[in-house]
């Protein structure tokens, strides 16, 4: 290898979000143009970095482009994805040529005009480069996997853990595996099968721990270079929002497939055992208070930033109000209004605030609260894997019956314990710990918590994945149809 080019461009889009994913949400997240390497710690620039640092061990150049991530929203302005697109294009005609293009990127992006934008970026690359260039990908396992990208890419990579702590290991399987077929040891060949769900999978835990396994055991068999699980990404209506097995083979197309189809029989038949359940907010709120030992952690499913939500739904801080509850810790809400009085008032400072419901119906009915200030940090962050996710300013405040609430006024979901350790919360002290997050936060939290209960709220994530409202997903799949390969 003599020269790579690598970039990153991508965000989950929320097809039914009504908050449009624009250049301020970008920069907001991340946005680097060419620098990503040296200054950035968020997850998506963690693949480039690997890409640089394997590459200059081979003494090779490596020209790095864009990088831009957006915290999860709805459709991305189709502007700002060309203008963004475009400068990654314009930087590899000046690189040209080049013996290998690297992105990553989620998957499940959507723009004005774009339901495939990986599919777009990665044609047009391949538009550029011709087709004796090797383009590597990586992406996010929440993902839709289209023709475009399964035919532009030679080599395509997705995440194998929900949270996402492996992202840095599938960078280098992708630098593995490119490097290989750039000096024609290997022939990536790739098949997929469609498993026609909608669903999700925690993989820590139970079966689908099972199936990340199984997945590891069979790369390095036969010939098998990488396997892969695309959960799609329910909460966008794109063609082909099913979820996929993806196998990759040493010029072996049959054993690709076959593996592909076993492994999908093996999946489909554990899908009653690994599909995502919740409580009703009062079951979860008995059962955390209830408990003999705290912290119970309770996850709110519905308004979830990572999956395009508000973050700022006030239906269990509600309950919790309406109950009297004590001992409770709640976050993130992202409301910079409040996070602007808080920080206007000082800390220490006590007045009447009115939290969270702002964004739409989906967001329910603020919440009055009397309130002290505790404590405020200005550009405040937290880890992710071994990233971290940028919180800008960050308010502790206290209620009634030692209520406490973390507010911040840049959109992130909760990623890990140190979000409220960090502004002296003691979260060892809490009874109940409720986190906006679908399943990221399980890495940080499961080591404290003394339970984790996953909650059904109201809010703009639906978990009735049978009842999602698809227009442009038109495809049988269960759980809506019982047997959609009829």
């Amino acid at each position: 290898m003599k020269k790579l080019f690598i970039a990153c461009l991508g965000t989950e889009t929320n097809t039914f979000s009504n908050m449009p994913t624009g250049e301020q949400t970008f920069a907001e997240t991340m946005l680097y143009h060419g620098d990503a390497t040296e200054k950035s710690d968020e997850l998506f620039a963690a693949p480039l970095k690997v890409w640089r640092h394997r590459a200059e061990a081979l003494q090779a150049d490596v020209v790095e482009s864009l990088a831009a991530f957006a915290q999860p929203a709805g459709v991305t302005v189709r502007k700002v994805y060309e203008d963004f697109r475009d400068e990654i294009l314009t930087d590899l005609k000046a690189a040209a040529p080049v013996d290998a293009v690297m992105l990553s990127m989620h998957g499940a992006m959507v723009a004005d005009g774009y339901d495939d934008c990986e599919g777009d970026l990665i044609s047009c690359c391949r538009d550029i480069v011709g087709p004796d260039t090797i383009i590597g990908v990586e992406l996010d396992l929440h993902c839709s996997i289209t023709n475009a990208i399964t035919e532009g890419a030679d080599v395509l990579v997705l995440f194998k853990e929900y949270p996402h702590i492996d992202a840095a290991e599938r960078a280098e399987e992708v630098f593995e595996i490119s490097l290989a077929a750039l000096r024609g040891e290997i022939k990536p060949v790739l098949a997929v099968h469609d498993l026609k769900m909608i669903s999700m999978w925690r993989t820590p835990v139970g079966e689908a721990a099972n199936i990340v396994a199984r997945m590891t055991e069979l790369e390095g068999e036969d010939g098998v270079l990488s396997v892969s699980l695309a959960h799609g990404f329910p909460w966008g209506d794109v063609p082909d929002a099913s979820a996929k097995v993806l196998v990759m083979t040493d010029g072996n197309p049959g054993l690709a497939q076959a593996t592909a189809d076993q492994l999908g029989a093996k999946i489909w038949s554990l899908k009653d055992q690994t599909h995502p359940t919740g409580l009703t907010i009062d079951e979860a709120l008995d059962q955390g208070m209830q408990a003999t030992k705290g912290p119970v952690v309770l996850a709110d499913l519905g308004d979830n930033a990572g999956v395009g939500a508000p973050s700022d739904s006030t239906f269990i801080l509600q309950r919790i109000v309406e109950r009297g509850l004590e001992n409770v810790l709640t976050g993130i809400y992202w409301d910079p209004v409040s996070v602007r009085f808080c920080m206007e008032a000082g800390v220490g400072a006590e007045f009447d605030l009115r939290i969270g419901g702002k964004v739409g119906v989906a967001s329910g009915n603020p919440v009055d609260l009397r309130i002290t200030v505790k404590n405020i940090l200005r550009d405040a962050r937290q880890p992710f894997a071994k990233s971290f996710a940028p919180l800008g300013n960050a308010v502790w405040i206290q209620a009634q019956n030692d209520l406490d609430l973390l507010i911040c006024d840049n959109r992130c979901q909760t990623f890990h314990p140190e979000a409220f350790t960090q502004m002296g919360i003691d979260i060892m002290a809490k009874q109940v710990v409720v986190v906006k997050s679908t399943q990221h936060f399980y890495s940080g939290f499961a080591p404290i918590a003394a339970d984790i209960l996953y909650v059904s709220a109201p809010g703009a994530i639906p978990m009735d994945f049978a009842n999602i409202e698809f227009d442009k997903f038109s495809d049988a799949y269960w759980p809506r149809d019982e047997d959609p390969h009829s």
